[in-house]
């Protein structure tokens, strides 16, 4: 464990924002689940609004360095993908 005085407020910096982030990343993999889900029942209208909402999540997520920007497009685009396959 830190001794000095900045390195055990940077510990507490560093706590807070892990918990943050796992916060944001459960966020992530529900919404996306619920894409998935929506997309195994091929139901298009309910992975459209799911694909949605978790577009924002993860464009906010990449926002806020929880995540690489590369990364949410390349989920958001995948899912895009995935439902373009049922619709057809």
């Amino acid at each position: 464990m830190a001794n000095h005085k900045s390195a055990l407020k940077r510990h507490r910096q560093s706590l807070k924002r892990r918990a943050r982030n796992r916060i944001s990343k459960t966020r992530i993999k529900n919404t996306v689940k619920a894409v998935r889900v929506a997309i195994e029942e091929k139901d298009v209208a309910k992975a459209n609004e799911a694909l949605k909402a978790a577009a924002s999540i993860l464009d906010k997520a990449a926002r806020k360095n929880v995540i690489h920007a590369a990364q949410a497009k390349r989920r958001i685009s995948r899912l895009q993908v995935a439902i373009n396959k049922i619709e057809a």
